[in-house]
């Protein structure tokens, strides 16, 4: 009896543990720069900080090529998709782009290696 009941008081615990690792983190916003870290893989983009409740303003992009080939990087503005900033990656490079970003809010994408756009609002 006593090891089913400890069994069940692990069952929330284990499961609280489990939700905080897969919960992606805020993003950082250092002097007006808010910076969003992106991997980019064979196909798919990953982001280590939420993109949901993004503002307008100043934003700081990193993203990682951890394909095993080149990779490109695309952002442009999401209603009018004038180009932010756009360059290549080898892989295992990482690359910065600085932009603002406006209320249209953005979409991203790799040109190279061709991914669906990740379309991103911004409230505000």
């Amino acid at each position: 009896m006593q090891r089913k009941f400890s069994l069940l008081l692990l069952i929330p615990l284990f499961t609280l543990v489990l939700t905080s690792a897969l919960m992606a983190a805020t993003p950082r916003t250092e002097n007006g720069v808010t910076t969003i870290h992106l991997d980019q893989y064979n196909g798919y983009f990953a982001a280590e900080e939420t993109l949901s409740g993004l503002q307008p303003g100043s934003y700081r992009f990193v993203i990682t090529n951890k394909a095993d080939k080149v990779v490109g990087w695309q952002i442009q503005n999401a209603a009018s998709h004038e180009q932010l900033d756009m360059f290549p990656l080898q892989p295992g490079q990482t690359g910065t782009s600085e932009v603002e970003i406006t209320a249209d809010g953005f979409r991203y994408r790799c040109p190279i290696n061709p991914t669906p756009w990740y379309e991103v609002g911004v409230s505000g």
